[in-house]
């Protein structure tokens, strides 16, 4: 069954933020001291978000994605993906982290059915790591990474371009691709939190490209059917592959098929969007057809687009913490 909004865009990727927690305040995502903690009563339990991806996978709904805060620090998270990757109908489940937990835990998610791991990485350099995370904990992700290629699953490094920060590591991060079967995928900064001078940071997706050409000979490469928004290269010879996602210089949302439920249960049919409905009231055993329904209606009032390069953009700021990074 195909889930489509206004504008004829396919929806058929959900992201589920199943706490607002995490082990690392890195300085994009949320302030130094963290985020409000919420109650327990406040926080959809693990029966909750399967309903919502059942409910989701009737509709067209074909790859989740489980995101934070950071997923791992949340009790029972190995049993909750294990009956996910159950649900009937679903394709792809992947999970995004920062890796901190990876080299306890890579193999109980491989076993658990998680097809693919996404992991934050913003920086090589620990003293840069340290800075941007603020935690010292750059041994432990790469121990991670490690982690994660010796039980087998596939992964993608993201990392975040902040000019002056971490931006001197661009070609460091590149050439990873060609000692390593992986993706190291290149995301501009987006102004979350609003920071005064935000737009100095932002590195764009063609200036990173040129930087990268001017070592390196790329050729495109074709992506999945259920690929995210990242265009996609890769250095000749390279084992892996590098890819850029532009929300600022490149304003992909029209190719957008995505919608997000946070922690505590609101749907976002948009990141950068101000509106977000409740869902939790309908969350109740046998009431699935209701929050099919519901979804559907929400998906049908996709916005267009964000506002990110309106100067008269009118989003609050937020943490990607509280929204699902």
């Amino acid at each position: 069954m195909r889930l489509s909004d206004n504008f004829g865009r396919k929806i058929n990727y959900l992201r589920l933020s199943v706490t607002g927690r995490c082990n690392m305040r890195c300085i994009y995502c949320m302030p130094a001291d963290g985020i409000d903690k919420l109650g327990h009563a406040e926080i959809l339990s693990y029966e909750q978000f399967l309903l919502i991806a059942k409910a989701a996978v009737s509709l067209g709904i074909e790859k989740i994605r489980v995101t934070g805060g950071e997923p791992l620090v949340r009790t029972g998270i190995i049993s909750f993906l294990q009956q996910l990757a159950k649900v009937s109908g679903l394709q792809q489940l992947v999970l995004t982290t920062n890796g901190v937990l990876l080299p306890e835990m890579a193999q109980a998610l491989k076993d658990a059915g998680v097809q693919r791991l996404n992991i934050s990485l913003d920086s090589l350099q620990p003293a840069i790591f340290a800075q941007l995370t603020r935690r010292d904990l750059l041994a432990k992700v790469l121990a991670g990474i490690a982690a994660a290629e010796k039980v087998g699953i596939p992964y993608k490094i993201n990392m975040v371009v902040m000019r002056g920060l971490n931006d001197n590591e661009i070609l460091d991060f590149a050439r990873l691709t060609q000692e390593h079967d992986c993706t190291v995928r290149f995301i501009e900064y987006m102004p979350t939190l609003k920071d005064k001078n935000w737009r100095s940071l932002v590195v764009s997706s063609p200036e990173v490209l040129q930087r990268l050409n001017d070592h390196y000979s790329l050729h495109p490469v074709d992506r999945g059917a259920l690929a995210g928004p990242a265009e996609e290269f890769a250095i000749d010879g390279a084992q892996g592959r590098i890819g850029l996602i532009a929300p600022l210089s490149g304003h992909f949302c029209q190719d957008c098929n995505r919608i997000r439920i946070t922690s505590s249960g609101a749907v976002r049919t948009c990141l950068f969007s101000n509106h977000g409905f409740d869902l939790k009231p309908l969350l109740i055993p046998g009431n699935m057809d209701t929050v099919a329904s519901e979804l559907r209606r929400l998906v049908s009032d996709k916005p267009a687009c964000h506002t990110l390069n309106s100067h008269t953009s009118e989003y609050s700021p937020f943490s990607m913490a509280q929204i699902g990074g």
